[in-house]
């Protein structure tokens, strides 16, 4: 077992290092996103970024006067460390002479469920929680109409936030399987609106270039009218390396902040894509709850048939998804998605320390899914299936990788 790769786990639950062993007679390639080893920003670098904005003046010049200020961030689904940038987010506020009374946090959770408080303490840091009130947003109540876009989506938005006359927001962006790259409007829409604004615009029809073409993709551009509705102030949004670890920011005015963190995303997530592997490995980290997003690595096994294998050590199970999810062998929410296994793919090996059969229901059901939660086996039953000289591709980061 001479082919070891380390790769990192459980990224809200202790990060740690997973040394994947493989036969030394396999022939092994690794593909990394590019900017996989990309430091992670000090305080000054995060401080410099949120104090000079995009395409509009300092938030503390835009939130002067402001009555009431919301400030949204991303759920555990995805990896921003939003503690380590709350506190400049406050200096700024505080400038503007926002008492802390005048504040609130609201997680824009979408159509996943609800946050808990430890979830909330290492989301934003114990010292938050003590300072402000944090709260769940609830798809199904308390959602005021807000207009109608472009598309036909009818808006309806969290009324706590739309009682506020400053929003912020905070997350990260990342390559994404419906809008092409998360970030942007998406903090308003999925995040913070109703189930039926959600499904709405989830069930937009796009074309085939509209999947893989952030400018036009229709899903993105509805949730950029949405987040203008709602009046979204400033938007702050983070790239990430291989650990999850914050290595650019691009603070300001939504539209123009988004665009910005996009062209730079294109070139920071793109992955060489294997091609004709016996083998794929696809390893999944700061979206471990969404495994199925390494399902994108499936193309990269040999036509001529071969296995996938995705690692999705998520210690709380995978996302509970209250629009897709299944909540039953028979139901499920309103647009249940199963991914079919392609063809090509012989085995679809699920490597999970934290076994759980439900959670496979984001998959077709089939027999060429198997569910292990030993390693040692997972090599044992490869080597059955390939032998002494499998051709072998891991992905590090499969769930973030963009392959342009």
């Amino acid at each position: 077992m001479a082919n070891i790769i380390k790769l990192p786990q459980e990224a809200w639950h202790n990060p740690r290092e997973f040394k994947l062993s493989l036969p030394d007679s396999w022939q092994l390639e690794v593909y990394n996103i590019a900017g996989y080893n990309r430091p992670a920003m000090n305080d000054e670098q995060i401080k410099a970024s949120i104090t000079n904005l995009i395409g509009t003046p300092p938030i503390r010049e835009l939130a002067r006067g402001k009555r009431e200020v919301v400030i949204l961030f991303d759920d555990m689904t995805r990896v921003t460390r939003v503690a380590k940038i709350v506190p400049f987010v406050l200096e700024e506020l505080a400038a503007a002479g926002i008492a802390d009374s005048q504040i609130r946090f609201i997680v824009a959770n979408g159509t996943h469920s609800p946050l808990n408080r430890e979830d909330f303490a290492k989301k934003l840091g114990e010292a938050t929680l003590t300072r402000f009130p944090v709260y769940n947003h609830n798809s199904y109540e308390n959602c005021t109409y807000i207009g109608t876009t472009s598309f036909g989506t009818k808006v309806f938005v969290n009324a706590e936030v739309m009682q506020c006359d400053f929003k912020i927001a905070i997350g990260s962006i990342t390559p994404h399987m419906q809008a092409v790259f998360s970030g942007g409007g998406k903090i308003i829409l999925p995040g913070v609106a109703s189930i039926e604004t959600i499904a709405a615009n989830h069930t937009l029809p796009r074309t085939e270039q509209e999947m893989t073409n952030h400018d036009i993709n229709s899903c993105r551009l509805d949730m950029e009218e949405a987040a203008k509705l709602a009046g979204l102030s400033v938007i702050i949004e983070c790239i990430v390396n291989l650990w999850g670890n914050t290595v650019a920011i691009f603070a300001g005015e939504p539209v123009a902040a988004h665009a910005a963190s996009v062209q730079e995303a294109k070139t920071h997530y793109i992955t060489r894509r294997a091609e004709d592997k016996d083998i794929v490995i696809a390893n999944t980290y700061t979206k471990a709850s969404e495994a199925i997003t390494a399902m994108k690595t499936s193309a990269s096994v040999s036509q001529r048939g071969g296995d996938l294998v995705i690692i999705a050590n998520a210690p709380q199970g995978q996302v509970i998804h209250f629009l897709m999810g299944s909540w039953g062998r028979t139901i499920g929410g309103k647009l249940k998605i199963q991914f079919p296994i392609p063809p090509h793919i012989n085995h679809l090996i699920v490597y999970s320390e934290y076994p759980d059969i439900a959670s496979l229901d984001y998959l077709e059901a089939s027999e060429k899914i198997l569910l292990i939660s030993n390693w040692s086996e997972v090599v044992k039953i490869l080597k059955e299936f390939h032998g002494d000289n499998a051709k072998v591709a891991v992905y590090p980061s499969a769930d973030i990788l963009y392959f342009g």
